[in-house]
Parts: structure tokens; sequence; C-alpha cells
């Protein structure tokens, strides 16, 4: 019986090892990421490509937490359904402030 309660520690500690290695290669990652985005920020590109570019990273950002942080990687495929509709909700409620002010009534 001591023998596999060691075994079974051992494959423990290995196991907490690899996900630590995991989380500081995710921390670093997000570090050299916020890094880029200050470095693009410096830049003075046009605003459209600045924002394009900053939404990417961030977007890049966002998953590493949700993956990682949050667990969502290893979850079932109804957590991702649910993520996928609420992405569909979001982007439909950014889109509205476009097809207002694109309608010809200018609300203001």
């Amino acid at each position: 019986m001591q023998a596999t309660t060691t075994s079974h520690s051992a494959h423990s500690a290995a196991d907490i090892d690899r996900h630590v290695r995991i989380y500081i290669t995710v921390f670093v990652s997000l570090m050299a990421l916020t890094i880029i985005t200050v470095v693009i920020s410096r830049f003075h590109l046009p605003v459209p490509i600045a924002v394009s570019i900053a939404l990417l990273v961030a977007t890049i950002k966002g998953s590493l937490v949700a993956c990682y942080f949050m667990h969502l990687i290893s979850e079932k495929k109804l957590i991702y359904a649910v993520l996928a509709l609420t992405v569909a909700f979001f982007a439909v409620l950014l889109a509205l402030p476009v097809l207002t002010v694109h309608d010809g009534f200018n609300i203001r």
C-alpha cells in the first residue's frame, strides 16, 4: 500500500510541475503581449490600424486568460456553445450603432 501512495504522489508532483510551467508560459506571453501593445502605441499609426492591432492583441490576451486561467480549454462542448452565443450577441450589439448611423435618420 505504501508503494502506490508514493508513486501516486510522484505522479501528482510531475503533473503539478507541468501545470505550473504552463501558467508561467501563459504569464510570460501576457507580459510580452502587453509590452507589444505599448510599443505599437508609440508608432503613431493611423487610428483604424492602431485600433485593429490593439483589438487583435486584446483578443489573444483574453483568449489566453479564458483558456488557461479560467480553465475553459478543458471544458465540454456546451461551454463552448454558450461562449459562441455570447460572442454572437456581443457582435450584434456592436453592430447596432453602425446600423443607426447609416440608416439616414442621424439620431444625435
